[in-house]
């Protein structure tokens, strides 16, 4: 399966903003946006253009593609999903992406970054509803329970996050019990509840050209 393989701080220059892609690196002077906060390249330096019209609404759906780690072409599923359905298309885009098992691992503070989320549930340590899944993407429903398997409790990057967690900002959409390393999706997210900083209607215009 495709997937970027470059050094993701690059990602976060190029969009002038962190994306949060390499855990609690990127709450430290560390991170690449404090030390160079410029786009990467050899003319990075350059002031950055105004952007305007289609460059705006492309750079938002680069940063959202970025942000959740998701390939061009599943974006554009996520999108076509998101139309068919009653509602905001552009809330409901985020709201499929926020309820990605993924994404939802880390929400919970089990991990630190959707990128080590991700790798956890590749390599089977999550189970959602009893059941072992390995599927990143997997979409969660709502009264859906994640939890970490038994067997994977004592990956060093599970306990290291947990004991962590507080400088997680827990979402209210979610329950997390830590002594079990459980949590519960309770309801789909609001817009106000997905912190974000996205203009997800540039998107809708974008696709809708």
């Amino acid at each position: 399966m495709a997937r970027y393989r470059d050094a993701v701080c690059r990602l976060c220059r190029r969009e002038g903003v962190k994306l949060f892609l390499k855990g609690q690196r990127c709450l430290t002077d560390k991170c690449a946006i404090e030390k160079r906060n410029f786009a990467p390249g050899q003319h990075g330096k350059a002031r950055r253009p105004k952007m305007v019209g289609y460059g705006l609404q492309l750079r938002e759906k680069q940063k959202v593609r970025r942000l959740y780690g998701i390939l061009e072409q599943q974006f554009r599923n996520y999108f076509r999903k998101a139309e068919r359905k009653k509602g905001v298309t552009g809330e409901i885009l985020l709201q499929l992406l926020e309820t990605r098992l993924d994404n939802v691992i880390y929400r919970l503070g089990i991990v630190t970054s959707r990128p080590a989320a991700r790798q956890l549930v590749r390599h089977g340590h999550i189970e959602v509803n009893g059941r072992r899944v390995d599927i990143p993407s997997y979409q969660m429903r709502v009264d859906d329970i994640v939890r970490v398997r038994d067997k994977s409790r004592n990956v060093a990057v599970i306990k290291q996050s947990v004991e962590n967690r507080r400088r997680t900002e827990m979402q209210p959409w979610l329950d997390f019990d830590e002594k079990k390393l459980e949590g519960r999706l309770n309801q789909i997210p609001s817009r106000e509840n997905i912190p974000v900083p996205i203009q997800e209607q540039l998107i809708v215009e974008l696709y809708s050209k």
